[in-house]
C-alpha cells in the first residue's frame, strides 16, 4: 500500500512515524510546500523573546532523519496543486525547480493546517516591517529583522493567545509593546470574569493595551499605526496575529465536503467525504466530545493525537476518534490561563443556553504553606444532570494541572457530582486536603440543590432592587466587596451576633467578593430563616 501525506508540521509527521512503526512494508511519501517539517510553531514566541536560544531545538525532525530512521520519503518545497480522487492521483510541483509531476496514492492524508489572515487595513501589505507568525520561516524572518533593525517599539494586532504570548516575551526582552484588539477584552473566548485578571497582568507589566479599537491604516512604510479614533501610534515592528483560516484549497477543488467556515468535514474515523482520503489537524471540522456538535480542532496537540490515532485505524485497529474537547494553556507575566471545553461565549455561539456557572477563588495550595495564591476557577455545567461543559482557570501556580484534571474528568464522563470524590494528590506545597476542584464540586452541588443562588445585579428587576436588602460582609480592614450600594456592612465574623440588624421580611442580597465569604454568609443567614441570594456586579 502506498500512503501519501500532504503537510509536514504537526499531524503529518505524527501519522507517518506511527504508521511506519506499525507497518514496515508500506510506502510512505510526505509532501511539504515549506522548507521545514516537524517544528514547534508554538515555541516561536519564546524563541523571539530569547527564552529559547537554540533555534535548532525547535525542529524535532528533518527529512534526512525521517528517511534514515523511519524510511519515509519526505519532499520539502513540493506543493500538491490538485487531487484527482477518482483516479487516486496528485499533481505536484517542485517549488525549487518548477518541475510538475504526478503521484499516485492508495491512501491520502491531508494535514494542510491553517494560515494567518491579514485584516483589510490600508497600507498593511505594503509595509516592510509587518509580519505574521505561523511557520519556521516566519520566525526566521522576524528574528533577522530584530537582529538587524533592533526594534524598540512593537505593535501587536490581536490579543488572543498568540498575541499575548508574543507580548509577554517581547516586553520581557526589553521592547515596548502596544497590544491592540477590536474586541473589548483580551484572550477571547475566555469570559470577562477571567480576562480582567489577565488585562491587569499585562498593564502591570507596562504593556500599552488598547481594546475596542480598530486600526484604520498603516502609513510611513509601517512605522505609524492609525486607529479609527484618530490616535497615531509610532512603531518599529508590527506583528499581526488576528486569526487563521484553514488551508482548504486542495480539498475544495477535489470536491470534499467543507463546513460553512471552510474546514474539511470528517467522520469518527477521520475520513473525508471522498474514498481513501483522510484529514487531521487545524484543517478539519470534527465533533465536540462534550456536546456532539460540529467543532474545529485548532490545536497542535490535537493534530498530533489525531495523526497517531489515524495510523492505528489505517493499520486495522478497531478504534474511533472520540471528538475534540479543547484544552489549552497560555503563559502571561505572573499569571497562567488555561481552559477546557466551552466558555459562555462559545456556548452562545453554539446555540447552547441551558447551562449554569460557578466561580470560586480558593488558594492554589495549602494556605499555611508560604506563597499561597488565589486560583480563579470558573466551571460551566448543565443544570439537572451536572454534566461538565467547560472550565477556565487563572492564577500563578497549578493552573494547567487543574485544567488537565478537569479535561480527564470530562473524558471519563464524570459530572460535577463526582468532583468532590476525585482523589487528587495532596501535599502542602501543591494543594490542600480538599483540592480546588473538589471545592468547585461542593459549590456546584450546592447550586444544583439550590442551597446557594448567585444572581447578576443587572438581571434583577427594579422591584427586586428596591425591595431587596443589600449586605456587605467584608472585614473591617478589607475594601468594600463591590461598587454596589450596601444597605448595611457587617463583617462576616460578627454576622451571627448582629442578625437582629437584618430585616427578616426582605430578600437579603449578599454582595459577592472573592473567596468563600459570601457562601458562608448565605449559609448563616439561610440557617436562621432568611431568604438569601448572592449578587454579583
Amino acid at each position: 500500500m502506498k500512503v501519501v501525506v500532504i503537510g509536514g508540521v504537526a499531524g503529518g509527521p505524527s501519522f507517518a512515524t506511527r504508521f511506519r512503526r506499525l507497518n514496515e512494508q508500506n510506502e510512505i511519501i510526505m509532501f511539504e510546500r515549506g522548507a521545514f517539517i516537524s517544528f514547534a510553531s508554538c515555541a516561536l514566541p519564546y524563541y523571539l523573546g530569547g527564552v529559547i536560544t537554540n533555534r535548532d531545538s525547535l525542529i524535532e525532525r528533518t527529512p534526512e532523519i525521517l528517511k534514515q530512521k523511519n524510511n519515509i520519503d519526505v519532499r520539502v518545497r513540493h506543493e500538491v496543486t490538485a487531487i484527482d480522487s477518482g483516479r487516486h492521483m496528485l499533481a505536484v510541483t517542485d517549488l525549487k525547480t518548477g518541475k510538475k509531476t504526478k503521484e499516485t496514492y492508495d491512501k491520502l492524508v491531508l494535514s494542510t493546517g491553517a494560515r494567518p489572515v491579514l485584516p483589510s487595513i490600508e497600507g498593511l501589505e505594503e509595509a516592510h516591517n509587518v509580519f505574521t507568525i505561523r511557520s519556521m520561516a516566519d520566525g526566521d524572518r522576524i528574528k533577522a529583522f530584530m537582529e538587524t533593525k533592533q526594534p524598540e517599539k512593537v505593535t501587536i494586532l490581536g490579543a488572543g493567545a498568540a498575541g499575548v504570548e508574543l507580548t509577554e516575551n517581547l516586553q520581557t526582552a526589553g521592547m515596548q509593546v502596544t497590544l491592540i484588539d477590536q474586541a473589548n477584552q483580551v484572550m477571547p473566548p475566555y469570559d470577562s470574569e477571567m480576562t480582567d485578571f489577565l488585562l491587569d497582568d499585562l498593564m502591570d507589566n507596562g504593556v500599552d493595551v488598547k481594546l475596542g479599537e480598530t486600526v484604520s491604516a498603516v502609513t510611513e512604510n509601517g512605522h505609524i499605526v492609525h486607529l479609527a479614533d484618530g490616535t497615531a501610534i509610532p512603531t518599529d515592528m508590527l506583528l499581526v496575529v488576528t486569526g487563521v483560516q484553514p488551508n482548504n484549497e486542495l480539498a475544495d477543488s477535489a470536491g470534499l465536503d467543507l463546513s460553512e467556515d471552510g474546514h474539511i468535514v470528517v467522520d469518527e474515523h477521520l475520513a473525508t467525504s471522498a474514498p481513501d482520503i483522510y484529514a487531521i489537524g487545524d484543517v478539519i471540522e470534527t465533533t465536540s466530545r462534550i456536546s456532539g456538535l460540529p467543532i474545529a480542532s485548532m490545536l497542535s496537540s490535537a493534530a498530533n493525537r489525531q495523526g497517531h490515532l489515524l495510523a492505528d485505524m489505517l493499520n486495522g485497529a478497531p478504534l474511533t476518534y472520540p471528538g475534540f474537547t479543547g484544552v489549552s494553556a497560555v503563559k502571561m507575566f505572573k499569571l497562567t490561563a488555561s481552559m477546557v471545553g466551552y466558555t459562555e461565549q462559545t456556548l452562545h455561539d453554539a446555540g447552547i443556553t441551558n447551562y449554569a456557572t460557578l466561580f470560586i477563588t480558593p488558594f492554589d495550595h495549602a494556605y499555611f504553606y508560604p506563597n499561597a495564591k488565589r486560583l480563579n476557577i470558573k466551571l460551566i455545567y448543565q443544570p439537572g444532570t451536572g454534566k461538565l461543559l467547560g472550565g477556565q482557570f487563572v492564577g500563578e501556580n497549578g493552573v494547567d494541572k487543574r485544567a488537565g484534571e478537569l479535561s480527564t474528568t470530562i473524558a471519563g464522563g464524570l459530572t460535577i457530582h463526582d468532583l468532590p470524590g476525585i482523589e487528587l494528590p495532596y501535599s502542602p506545597p501543591y494543594s490542600a486536603p480538599r483540592d480546588p476542584l473538589n471545592m468547585a464540586g461542593y459549590v456546584g452541588i450546592n447550586q444544583l440543590n439550590q442551597a446557594e443562588t448567585t444572581v447578576l445585579y443587572a438581571n434583577l428587576t427594579p422591584e427586586e432592587r428596591k425591595q431587596g436588602f443589600f449586605l456587605d460582609i467584608h472585614e473591617a480592614d478589607k475594601p468594600a466587596s463591590s461598587d454596589l450600594h450596601a444597605d448595611l456592612e457587617i463583617p462576616l465574623m460578627e454576622l451571627r451576633n448582629r442578625l437582629n440588624e437584618i430585616p427578616a421580611d426582605r430578600t437579603i442580597y449578599v454582595l459577592y467578593r472573592k473567596g468563600l465569604g459570601p457562601y458562608n454568609a448565605s449559609t448563616i443567614l439561610r440557617g436562621n430563616g432568611y431568604k438569601v441570594k448572592i449578587v454579583q456586579q
